[in-house]
């Protein structure tokens, strides 16, 4: 995981992550200011090194002069051992109402250098002589290699939303003109400049869409109609495409609902479909992009621990593995790289009860399983080692119509904690954390919040595999092999694991508790490439 330092006043935004010489870069932008575009390095995905900056808003009088966003980071398939990144760039003469798309190159990944442009500021008639004489000097020091203009969009950078498909103006649709969150997608038939934008009818709200821009020499880049249009949502946030075994998958973002959902197809030009479950990732997971490495294809995203603000207080959760499953379905399951941090187990074994009410209670435990039941009110039994840092996996079957599910980082004296139920019937996952308040405060003794819940479709209604992992302060549930929860919450840090049952009967088989090493922090230290 990643995140920013406590006490800066920073959080990370919008990521992006590029595999290259067995190590992965990370470029994220800074949140609130929008300022610079950070890097950093990890050799295993979970822990990360800052370095050296990439690259920082322009000069003022330049057409990136108020913010940066979204990014993305490629190969330039035009010049071996050079590297694109496309850019979103905001001018402070429109006021930030503008999205352009800019580009910056490097030969290494640490050194960055924008591609030059021409942005012309008009000088004012009622400045000094020595004013308007500055403003000039200034533009002509920015260089220039082409002239853009608003409706060119296949001359040069920056890029602009061509009127003859998408939203161009601010007289249009929300007043603000989307064009923004580049993905370069190459393959042997074309290469396509996916964007965030919206086309020019329909009700306002309805109109986001993927733009395709088609790469028709080096550099320059020609506007295509919509990639998609799903004619439902305000944006398509941060859209990516990638393929496998012969099918298209085009994912985005959200902002409705705060998920990461997809679409496929079989050919690029047909209509993109769904299936009847297309969300990828749960609400809070947001920004997603992919990556490919040795293993294949990785979806990375932030996570917001407040949704009411989501230029606050975030973090880069670990990644998760695509898959694609036999139905053609598209899977996230959890990252493998997990298994390098497991530090022995616990005797699986060793549970007692967590309460001492003289309900109708049942505990077996053998080398092949656990078998617990509680007739009447609810009853958790939890293993006897207080855990940090932990991996579980066991198979759940459930007899009867009762409930279950799995309690952790449990107080023992005010069985504080997280809960999460299991709907094994329904095919619902819901994660809570309980707290006992302040001593005194009535009613408000008692807090209660839904941290995130996630659906599966369960073909047995009465069994599942299952796995929690619980690393710092990241949270993520399997079951049957994909991850339904995935998420941050720093409500406690240690306490006791088990499963709970209310008027259920319930057996665990090959239960296995790994204790896992604790995340390292970040380290600071500058290096450049």
């Amino acid at each position: 995981m990643f995140g920013e330092t406590d006490g800066s006043r920073k959080t990370i935004g919008d990521v992006d992550i590029l595999y290259h010489d067995g190590l992965y870069h990370l470029f994220h932008l800074v949140l609130p200011n929008h300022d610079f575009i950070a890097h950093a390095v990890s050799t295993n995905g979970i822990n990360w090194r800052r370095v050296s900056n990439a690259i920082f808003i322009g000069d003022p009088g330049s057409w990136d002069d108020l913010m940066l966003w979204t990014m993305h980071v490629t190969p330039n398939p035009h010049r071996e051992g050079q590297w694109r990144m496309f850019y979103t760039g905001l001018s402070r003469r429109d006021q930030g109402h503008v999205q352009r798309i800019g580009l910056a190159v490097s030969d290494n990944l640490y050194h960055w250098r924008k591609v030059p442009v021409f942005w012309q500021v008009p000088v004012r008639q009622y400045d000094p002589p020595r004013i308007q004489q500055a403003v000039a000097e200034s533009q002509r020091s920015n260089g220039a290699n082409c002239l853009t203009s608003e409706h060119d969009s296949g001359s040069c950078f920056p890029l602009s939303a061509d009127s003859k498909y998408y939203e161009s103006t601010t007289q249009q649709g929300r007043g603000v003109v989307s064009f923004r969150d580049p993905f370069f997608y190459r393959d042997q038939d074309q290469s396509l400049l996916l964007i965030s934008a919206r086309i020019q009818s329909g009700p306002v709200v309805r109109r986001g869409c993927v733009a395709a821009l088609q790469e028709v020499a080096p550099n320059k880049f020609q506007a295509l109609p919509p990639l998609h249009c799903p004619g439902l949502y305000d944006d398509v946030e941060v859209p990516n495409m990638l393929k496998l075994n012969d099918e298209y998958y085009l994912i985005g973002s959200i902002r409705e609902d705060a998920k990461i959902r997809y679409w496929h197809t079989d050919r690029i030009g047909q209509p993109w479909r769904s299936y009847h479950d297309n969300v990828l990732l749960p609400q809070g997971n947001y920004a997603g992009r992919v990556c490919r490495d040795d293993q294949g294809w990785l979806l990375w995203n932030f996570f917001s621990l407040d949704l009411s603000d989501r230029t606050a207080n975030n973090l880069m959760l670990a990644p998760k593995r695509l898959r694609r499953a036999e139905d053609g379905l598209l899977k996230a399951t959890s990252f493998e790289e997990f298994d390098r941090w497991t530090d022995g187990t616990i005797d699986t074994r060793c549970l007692h009860a967590l309460k001492t009410f003289p309900e109708e209670t049942y505990c077996h435990v053998d080398n092949r399983a656990i078998e617990l039941r509680s007739d009447a009110g609810f009853q958790a039994f939890v293993f006897d080692q207080p855990l940090e840092h932990f991996r579980m996996r066991a198979g759940l079957e459930i007899k009867g119509t009762g409930k279950c599910g799995l309690v952790f980082r449990v107080d023992p004296q005010t069985h504080d904690g997280y809960y999460l139920s299991l709907d094994m019937h329904k095919g619902i996952a819901q994660l809570r954390a309980w707290v006992t308040g302040t001593e005194g405060s009535g009613e408000h003794m008692m807090q209660f919040r839904s941290l995130q819940t996630g659906y599966w479709y369960n073909k047995n209604e009465h069994w599942v595999d299952l796995q929690l992992l619980v690393f710092g302060s990241f949270i993520e549930l399997t079951v049957n092999g994909q991850v339904l929860l995935s998420l941050a919450d720093q409500s406690r840090c240690e306490g006791l694991l088990g499963v709970y049952l209310e008027s259920a009967h319930l057996i665990l088989r090959n239960t296995i508790v790994e204790k896992m090493r604790p995340p390292q922090q970040t380290d600071e230290q500058l290096v450049s490439g």
